[in-house]
């Protein structure tokens, strides 16, 4: 076998990619990025000793988060990336290693093949990763847990380095990514152990996304209710897709002044919420829908793309030359701005005069959207929405949170949105929304029938205001609020928040449009079991399950 990945939804036939992904890396990407996680499982080997010592590494924190979110689905597809990943990694885990032994006097006697394999080609490094992969664990239940618990630290991966950017560090999320990445080697691990380590994987995912809401707020204010335009001006555009605050605000930043406008795309649809970007004129609004609608969206656009994270698709030829990467994406042939140095902002200034040399964007449609409705909003709205509900003008909460994705199953969520009873709210956060909320559901008393409370990582609001209705309904659970949890999942930022849900023990959660690959028969029995987790069937069955029909 080629290669064997099956970390997102697009698994091929439900079970997993074998020649190329789905997402569209080729097998040599796949190996690499297989090998990567290989090399940052031994870094953590010694880096969980080099803690314990007193003489943890900030770099080598840094390293292996950055190296996770650079294989999370859609991110990186530039084999010349992961070489380059894996020679660092390997120097990387040597320096942790010889200063282990000369501080402590550590001996690697025992240790697993993560800590000690070497290699010096490419080619050497493609022989090894096929030892390496998914595969290389023969019992099905423990390959699943310790996927599970990969996913769970990739996702996290991902929030930890957008709240590094923005100067926010926990070291407890750092060493908890460590001890998860050695476990993962550890063949005295039970199935019980390594489940008992995915639920605290939830508490740290808990703790990653409340930092990264800090680092948002903190930085650009809490998000508004917001009137977003979909609709397009007469000057040239750049559009941001990803998920990167930081990005965007020195895009904006360098862009003022200069005739062209800034528009976002896919989940980074949010910023328009946030008070300190509104301030920019150039500040167009958003253009486009999901990630994977970019081809003819970006197609569309005529200007520049910024891909600030994940959710790259493979460019088409035709407008590939257009496409800039930066952070940990990356694409063979497309052009790359590089990281900052010494605290100065990103330079991009080339993607500006790409911009001025483009027409305006083609207009696909008009009019706005609303959002706006993380934790800080809907604590003001505390009052009308228990009223609502004590009043019975609201039955049900629906959480619709989530991932889209390219499946024609996933037309199950627009047509569950619009049969929803009337008296039914959706709250939703991540790029599931774009479903749903374009249709003309209406409101309840003022109140907008679909609330968004911004990116996949604000799924953490969502928690915070079921929290908060808990309290102001006086219940002991928060599984006995009028909430129905029907979540659809695509990547491993999904995988995270899942474990993030189940930690704070919401039941009863149901994913779809199908359960998880990598999940065997036996794990999945374990999650319906303790949790209630369970999958979608059709609208009608499902609608009458959730309202108790």
């Amino acid at each position: 076998m080629g290669m064997f990945c099956f970390q997102c939804q697009e698994a091929a036939k439900g079970t997993g990619c074998t020649v190329r992904g789905v997402c569209g890396k080729t097998e040599d990407t796949a190996r690499l990025q297989d090998l990567l996680i290989y090399t940052l499982k031994g870094i953590s080997i010694y880096g969980i000793k080099a803690r314990e010592a007193g003489i943890g590494d900030r770099r080598v924190d840094r390293f292996i988060v950055e190296g996770l979110f650079s294989t999370i689905t859609n991110a990186n597809f530039d084999n010349s990336v992961f070489v380059e990943r894996v020679k660092e990694g390997l120097q990387i885990r040597e320096s942790v290693r010889e200063r282990l032994v000369s501080k402590t006097g550590f001996e690697e006697e025992g240790l697993h093949d993560a800590a000690l394999w070497k290699a010096e080609t490419i080619e050497e490094f493609h022989r090894k990763a096929v030892e390496v992969g998914v595969l290389s664990t023969g019992n099905e239940d423990i390959r699943s847990l310790r996927e599970l618990l990969i996913y769970g630290v990739k996702g996290m991966a991902a929030y930890v380095e957008h709240a590094l950017v923005l100067g926010y560090e926990d070291d407890s999320l750092y060493a908890f990514i460590q001890k998860a990445l050695a476990a993962t080697t550890d063949d005295a691990m039970t199935a019980d152990d390594l489940v008992a380590l995915a639920m605290e994987c939830g508490k740290y995912g808990v703790d990653a996304m409340a930092l990264l809401d800090k680092a948002n707020t903190s930085t650009y204010g809490h998000p508004e209710i917001t009137q977003v335009n979909i609709g397009v001006r007469s000057n040239p555009g750049i559009l941001v897709s990803g998920h990167d605050l930081k990005d965007l605000e020195e895009l904006l930043a360098q862009t003022e002044g200069t005739g062209v406008d800034v528009y976002t795309h896919g989940e980074m649809l949010p910023a328009n919420y946030y008070p300190a970007f509104k301030k920019y004129n150039h500040f167009a609004g958003n253009y486009g829908n999901a990630w994977w609608k970019q081809d003819k969206e970006f197609e569309a656009f005529n200007g520049p793309v910024l891909m600030t994270t994940n959710c790259l698709v493979p460019p088409k030829a035709s407008y590939k030359d257009r496409v800039y990467t930066t952070g940990v994406v990356g694409f063979e042939g497309v052009k790359h701005i590089p990281a900052r140095e010494d605290g100065k902002p990103k330079d991009f200034s080339a993607v500006i005069q790409h911009a001025k040399s483009c027409q305006p964007p083609t207009e696909i449609e008009k009019g706005t959207i609303v959002g706006g409705f993380a934790h800080n909003t809907m604590l003001g709205l505390a009052d009308s929405v228990v009223d609502a509900v004590k009043k019975g003008a609201i039955k049900r909460f629906f959480v619709m949170a989530g991932c889209d994705g390219r499946s024609k199953q996933r037309e199950y969520y627009t047509e569950f949105a619009q049969k929803l009873p009337k008296d039914t709210v959706i709250l939703t956060a991540g790029c599931a929304k774009y479903r749903y909320n374009k249709l003309d559901l209406g409101d309840i008393n003022g109140i907008p029938r679909v609330l968004d409370a911004g990116q996949c990582n604000d799924s953490y609001s969502l928690v915070l205001t079921a929290l908060k209705l808990k309290e102001a309904f006086g219940l002991e659970d928060v599984n006995e609020l009028p909430v129905s949890y029907n979540i659809a999942w695509y990547e491993q930022k999904a995988v995270i928040v899942l474990l993030a849900l189940l930690y704070l023990g919401v039941k009863n959660i149901h994913l779809g449009p199908t359960l998880p690959a990598f999940l065997s028969p036996n794990v999945t029995k374990v999650l319906v079991e303790n949790f209630g987790i369970g999958g979608i069937t059709s609208v009608e069955e499902d609608m009458n399950m959730f309202m108790g029909e």
